[in-house]
C-alpha cells in the first residue's frame, strides 16, 4: 500500500536542506520528549500508540453497537463539540456522497450532528427533521455538563422518549463518556445505556481514533478497520527510531517552525477537493488548541480551492507576506467525468474537450502553486493517494504526531487548552448560574 507523501521543496527555498538539518536537533529532542513522556502535558499521551493498541475485541464491540443503532434507526445524531464531533464529521464528509440528504432505512443511517453550537434555529430544524422518524443518539461528553452538548442531549433525549417511549429509547442511546465519574456516566448507569469510554489520557482533539470517532463512522457504514489500519501504518512510519529526514511528521513539524521563525505566522491548509473541507476544520482545532498559548503559535486557517481563489486568492497572492500554505493534493479520484465537445463553443472550452475534470483541477493546483510561490508564499504539499478510510487514517495520525512534535519545538504544552475556559465563566455569570454570583456582579459592573 502507498502512503501519503510530504513535499517541502517549494517551502524553504535555497538552502532548504541546510535549514532542515539545522532544525533536526530540536525536532529530535521533541520526539524524544514525546516518547519518553517527560514533557508538558505528558498525562495526555494516550493517542501516541493508540492505533496499534486497538484490539479486535474493541473493534468488534464498536461494530456491534453500530449495528444496534443501524437496525433501529434511519437517522443517528452524534452529540458533541470540538474533538467530540470534528473528527467523525471530517471523515464522514470526506467519504460520503455530497448530495445525498436523506438515506433509506435499508441503507446505513444518516449521521447528523448536534451539540456543537447553541443555535436555536439549528436545534429547531433538527428536531423538526427527527419528528416521525426512527432516530437514535450517540452522546459524547467526558463530563456530561459541557453546555452545548448537554443542552442538545436534554432536548433530543426528551424528544426520543416522547416518540418511542423510555424503554425503547434506552436501546437507541449510546453514551461515550468517562469510565467512572461525571453526570453522563451517572445517567448512563442509571438508565442502562450502552457505553464506551473516553480514555483519560486522550484529549478531545486527539480522540477520533477512539470510540468518539469510530462509532459514528461505523454507524454511517464506513470501514473503521481500514481507518485504524492506515493510522497504524503512519504510526510505524513516524516511529521514535525512524531517522529525522525519513519521518514525515517530524519534517512537517520542523518546516512549519522554521517558517514561523522567519515571520510566517499563518498557515493556510489548502484543499483542491471539496470533500476535505471538514478535514481542514478538524485540523484547525487540532493545531489551534494545541499551539495557541503563551502568546505564541502559528495561526491555522484554511481555504477551499479553486472556490476561494475567487475570494481569498487575491489576499494570498498579494497581501502581507506572513503566510505559508500546506496543500492537500488528492492523486486519484473515485469517479471519472470527461468534458464534452460543444458545436457552438460559446464558452470557449472546446480546447478542454475529452479531458477529465480532474486534469483541469490538477493544472489549477499546479498553476496556483507556481503563482503563490512566485508571490512569496512558501508551499508545502501533502499528496494523498486517494480518499479512502485507509489514507484518511494515515492523514489523521500524521497530523496528530506532527502536532505533538511541533508544540514541543515551539515550547508550549500541546495538550491543554486553558484559554477555552474564559468565555465559559463569563457566559455562566451572565446567565446567572448558581455559584457564579461574584462573577455576575463583576461583569455587570463592566456593562
Amino acid at each position: 500500500m502507498e502512503t501519503i507523501n510530504l513535499n517541502i521543496e517549494k517551502a524553504l527555498g535555497k538552502g532548504a536542506k541546510e535549514q532542515l538539518l539545522s532544525a533536526a536537533p530540536k525536532a529530535e529532542d521533541a520526539i524524544k520528549t514525546l516518547h519518553k513522556g517527560n514533557g508538558k502535558g505528558n498525562d495526555f499521551l494516550g493517542w501516541l500508540h493508540l492505533p496499534s493498541s486497538i484490539s479486535e475485541t474493541e473493534l468488534s464491540d464498536i461494530e456491534a453497537a453500530a449495528k444496534q443503532l443501524k437496525d433501529r434507526c434511519e437517522i443517528v445524531v452524534a452529540i458533541g463539540i470540538g474533538g467530540s464531533y470534528l473528527g467523525a464529521k471530517a471523515v464522514l464528509e470526506a467519504l460520503s456522497n455530497t448530495f445525498i440528504q436523506m438515506q433509506t432505512k435499508q441503507s446505513a443511517p444518516l449521521v447528523l450532528f448536534a451539540g456543537q453550537n447553541i443555535g436555536e434555529d439549528y436545534l429547531y430544524e433538527l428536531q423538526h427533521i427527527l419528528q416521525n422518524r426512527q432516530f437514535g443518539l450517540i452522546n459524547i461528553s467526558k463530563s456530561g455538563t459541557t453546555t452545548e452538548p448537554a443542552l442538545a442531549f436534554r432536548l433530543l433525549k426528551k424528544q426520543l422518549e416522547d416518540q418511542v417511549g423510555k424503554n425503547e429509547a434506552k436501546n437507541r442511546i449510546i453514551a461515550i463518556t468517562d469510565a467512572s465519574k461525571g453526570a453522563l456516566r451517572k445517567l448512563a448507569d442509571k438508565e442502562g445505556y450502552k457505553t464506551f469510554i473516553i480514555p483519560d489520557n486522550v484529549g478531545g482533539r486527539f480522540s477520533v481514533l477512539t470510540p468518539v470517532g469510530l462509532l459514528p463512522i461505523a454507524v454511517a457504514g464506513y470501514d473503521i478497520r481500514q481507518l485504524v489500519k492506515g493510522a497504524v501504518a503512519m504510526e510505524n512510519k513516524c516511529g521514535e527510531n525512524v531517522p529525522f529526514t525519513e519521518n514525515p511528521a517530524a519534517v512537517y513539524a520542523a518546516t512549519r517552525n522554521i517558517l514561523y521563525k522567519a515571520g510566517k505566522k499563518i498557515e493556510i491548509l489548502v484543499n483542491f477537493n471539496p470533500k476535505l473541507h471538514f478535514f481542514a476544520e478538524w485540523w484547525k482545532q487540532l493545531y489551534g488548541e494545541s499551539e495557541g498559548k503563551d502568546h505564541l503559535g502559528i495561526y491555522p486557517a484554511s481555504v477551499d480551492f479553486t472556490t476561494d481563489l475567487h475570494s481569498m486568492g487575491q489576499w494570498i497572492q498579494d497581501g502581507e507576506r506572513t503566510i505559508f500554505e500546506t496543500v492537500l493534493s488528492v492523486k486519484k479520484m473515485k469517479y471519472k467525468v470527461e468534458i464534452p465537445a460543444d458545436e457552438e463553443n460559446l464558452d470557449g472550452l472546446n480546447f478542454l474537450a475529452g479531458k477529465r475534470v480532474d486534469e483541469v483541477n490538477k493544472m489549477a493546483e499546479l498553476g496556483t502553486q507556481i503563482a503563490h510561490v512566485d508571490g512569496g508564499v512558501p508551499n508545502l504539499k501533502i499528496e494523498i493517494p486517494e480518499i479512502t478510510e485507509y489514507y484518511l487514517g494515515q492523514l489523521i495520525y500524521f497530523f496528530e504526531k506532527a502536532c505533538g512534535i511541533s508544540g514541543y519545538i515551539l515550547g508550549v504544552n500541546p495538550f491543554d487548552q486553558p484559554g477555552v475556559e474564559a468565555y465559559k465563566k463569563n457566559m455562566f455569570a451572565l446567565l446567572g448560574k448558581p455559584g457564579y454570583e461574584a462573577e455576575t456582579k463583576a461583569i455587570k459592573a463592566k456593562l
